[in-house]
This record gives structure tokens, sequence and C-alpha cells, in this order.
């Protein structure tokens, strides 16, 4: 499963990683219309919250006819997991605190997301054992000025 992830990031180098994953269980091959149904996919982003270089997961996205089959908790283990091989120490997401819990996801009190966001929503994983420790202050892309 890694190594698909290092062929979808290396298709896709103008952003950290966009995958699209087929799983045997997950995709589906019409050979009338020769399509293939992408199962899910997941989405990161660079930013920077305060001085510190940091992952925004989302979204994460799942066929509707393929939700409930694990994709969405694979998508998001093995592109940790990638994100842990490539040197990335912390990961910031918006999403549900008891879904994401079990990655090991924690609300974050001094991570700043623009407006609208829902502060309670800021979650954060340290890939690194407290690498969220002292980072605080406003997300931002790193392609702002």
């Amino acid at each position: 499963m890694i190594c698909a992830l290092r062929q979808a990031v290396r298709r896709c180098p103008h952003i950290v990683c966009e995958i699209r994953l087929r799983r045997w269980w997950a995709c589906r091959w019409l050979r009338a219309t020769r399509v293939i149904f992408w199962g899910g996919a997941i989405r990161y982003w660079p930013i920077v919250v305060g001085c510190h270089e940091a992952l925004l997961l989302g979204p994460v996205a799942v066929h509707p006819t393929r939700q409930g089959e694990g994709l969405g908790g694979a998508l998001i283990r093995d592109s940790l997991a990638l994100a842990a091989s490539q040197g990335w120490q912390r990961v910031l997401l918006v999403g549900d605190g008891p879904y994401y819990q079990r990655f090991g996801f924690e609300k974050l009190n001094d991570v700043v997301m623009p407006p609208p966001t829902n502060p309670d929503r800021v979650l954060g994983l340290s890939i690194l054992p407290d690498a969220w420790l002292g980072v605080c202050g406003p997300v931002q892309s790193v392609r702002d000025p």
C-alpha cells in the first residue's frame, strides 16, 4: 500500500500528497465502459502554524457505495505512515473529534484556524512525540506571502 502512495505522490509533485487509492475491494472495473471508479481520496496541504511546518489533512472522501468498508480509515492510516516516512512531524485537521481520535488526533487549543472554523474541531496528531508541544498561532498556507 505504501508503494502505491509513493507512486501517487510522484505523479503529483506540485502538492505534498494527493492520493486516490485502489484496493481490490474498493474499486470496480467496468469492462463495457473501460472506466475505473475510485473508492476514495485523501489530500494533504503544507501549512505553517506560527513558525512550525505541518500538514493539513483534508478532504477525506469515500464514495457512498464504498462507505462502511474501512476505506477512509485505510486512507488515513496509510497516508499518515507516508507522511512519517517523509519526515513530517505533525498533522492538523478540522473534523469530528470522536471519529479522528481512533487515529491519535487530539484537540489543539492554541492553533487558530481562519473563521468560520469551530475551534473545538481543530485537531492535531503528533507523528513525533510532543510535536505539537509549544506550537501555537495562526494557520497559514505555505503559499501565502
